[in-house]
């Protein structure tokens, strides 16, 4: 595996590494994977690079995002369908996994698939049969699938939102991508690889990063991990074409602890207080956007959650 394939796949990092390691090996079997990892760490870019160095690179990669199909339509979307078989069925439809025969489907936040559907897409992954509306028989497929998540899949299972065995099913190899914010060292590599491919692009002289522009990305937490990081420096070739960036130009907001002049007072404080009210602050400043808010708060979405549950914070 080519690990320069794609900036975001670069990276010396060792629990990235270890990642790509294993992406390597998986890469050139057919076992099922499950990408895992905070939003904009890179799992469609590994998944599709796991397709590129595989047995099956000739053949399509479907891609679906779970999440972006409604669910009145992800059973037909995904199984296909006959002609005739519910209303507006106007021909024949073979459906996204019978499109990827002999290659890849990558189902993107799988998390997002209704519970409705899951038993069916375990059926298809144990006997590799498609069934779709309207059909009286099951065809047989070979197709290869990787899935990819932001959320927790133990907790949606735990909470009854996810089917177990589904689970086990598709994390025969779990591949866990690490935010941005635990490979420091990879941060300014990435930086400047991002400065000189979209300096490039938009044929802009590439800006150069001074030094309190390092220490400013260094000390950024990356809520939108390297897509943030890439969008930032998409920005600065735009706006700085050939210039030296400073920290001010990042217009990143302060890190923890140059935040105005937070101290500890003498009384000291409840932590468990002080933390219902930052949420709260939060949901205030993003008007209850709990995506949002989580980002404000450097927390997964479903870490947000689940305090606001502890709190009862509605």
């Amino acid at each position: 595996m080519n690990v320069n394939a794609h900036p975001t796949l670069i990276g010396q990092a060792p629990a990235f590494q270890a990642v790509i390691r294993a992406a390597r090996l998986v890469a050139v079997t057919d076992a099922t994977v499950l990408v895992q990892g905070e939003s904009g760490t890179g799992k469609e870019l590994l998944a599709r690079e796991i397709h590129r160095t595989s047995r099956r690179a000739t053949k399509p990669l479907v891609v679906v995002n779970c999440a972006a199909l409604p669910e009145t339509l992800v059973e037909a979307e995904l199984f296909g369908y006959r002609r005739g078989a519910f209303t507006g069925a106007q021909q024949d439809y073979p459906g996204r996994i019978r499109s990827a025969d002999g290659g890849t489907l990558f189902l993107d936040e799988i998390g997002e698939l209704p519970l409705s559907l899951q038993a069916k897409l375990l059926r298809f992954l144990e006997a590799g049969e498609v069934q779709g509306l309207g059909e009286t028989r099951p065809r047989q497929v070979d197709v290869r699938v990787i899935a990819a998540t932001n959320r927790r899949l133990e907790e949606q299972v735990r909470k009854g939102r996810f089917r177990e065995d589904l689970w086990y099913r598709l994390a025969i190899v779990p591949l866990i991508l690490p935010p941005l914010r635990e490979r420091r060292e990879d941060i300014l590599p990435l930086a400047r690889h991002f400065l000189d491919t979209l300096s490039r692009r938009h044929a802009f002289p590439a800006p150069a990063l001074g030094r309190s522009a390092e220490r400013r990305l260094l000390d950024h937490p990356w809520p939108g991990n390297v897509r943030e990081l890439r969008n930032l420096c998409e920005r600065l070739v735009i706006l700085l074409p050939g210039q030296v960036v400073g920290a001010g130009n990042l217009q990143l907001a302060p890190p923890q602890g140059q935040q105005g002049d937070l101290r500890l007072p003498a009384e000291g404080v409840v932590l468990d207080e002080l933390e219902a009210e930052l949420i709260r602050q939060a949901l205030e400043r993003t008007a209850g956007n709990r995506t949002r808010a989580a980002r404000l708060l450097g927390l997964s979405r479903d870490t947000l959650l689940y305090r606001m549950k502890k709190y009862a914070i509605t």
